[in-house]
């Protein structure tokens, strides 16, 4: 008995001892990425010795050059997140300017690891995210210049210029790294494909649909 009860103090203690050490804050001021380490196990991307930190780890430049909206969507991303500036490391915040043609798009999808806050710079979009099974409700709205909408973390979402001229958006995301899945280019594109027969019971439609679908991405 005095055994059993010397090993659940150690237990304890010891769990205790982990409780305490664990700090979800930062512990340093930043953690630019350093893209050249060996180091690959680690959620996120290792750390650049702090001493080498210079301005040019933590600015880019080119936010107002228009992206180039000439493809099958009429829509153009610009991301700003730890790929461009290696100093949003471990900060959790990034941004993104979209160009938008006349009834531009872009198309239904999701990030994985980031809620999205989206303000319109310029024109008039219709915008709008999908709840998750069983309602499935889609929640949407027309934006103008100076309005701000946000997409919750993982929920299907769009946007669509509604004029007949180019607009802009800015959005802001809760994640260095938010990722993104595009719906279309996920189900039809991926690699290897996804079974025809799947897809077809799917969306209940001919497989001959579903190939015809595949070919364009």
């Amino acid at each position: 008995m005095a055994n059993q009860i010397l090993l659940l103090t150690t237990f304890l203690a010891m769990t205790c001892s982990l409780v305490i050490a664990f700090e979800p804050s930062p512990l340093q001021d930043f953690c630019v990425a350093d893209s050249t380490s060996s180091v690959t196990r680690v959620n996120g991307l290792p750390c650049l010795d702090s001493k080498l930190a210079t301005a040019e780890h933590f600015f880019f430049s080119g936010l107002h050059i228009p992206g180039n909206t000439s493809n099958p969507v009429g829509g153009k991303v610009t991301p700003v997140n730890v790929a461009q500036i290696p100093g949003l490391n471990t900060l959790g915040i990034s941004l993104a300017r979209i160009d938008y043609a006349p009834m531009g798009a872009i198309p239904p999808h999701t990030h994985p690891r980031a809620t999205e806050i989206l303000t319109v710079l310029k024109g008039k979009l219709n915008v709008g995210f999908v709840t998750s099974n069983p309602e499935n409700k889609l929640i949407s709205k027309v934006l103008k210049k100076g309005d701000v909408f946000v997409f919750p973390v993982g929920l299907v979402h769009y946007q669509q210029n509604l004029g007949s001229g180019t607009a802009i958006s800015l959005s802001s995301l809760s994640s260095q790294n938010p990722g993104v899945n595009t719906i279309a280019n996920v189900v039809f594109g991926s690699n290897p494909a996804i079974s025809e027969d799947v897809l077809a019971k799917s969306f209940q439609v001919e497989q001959s649909v579903i190939r015809d679908l595949q070919a364009k991405f």
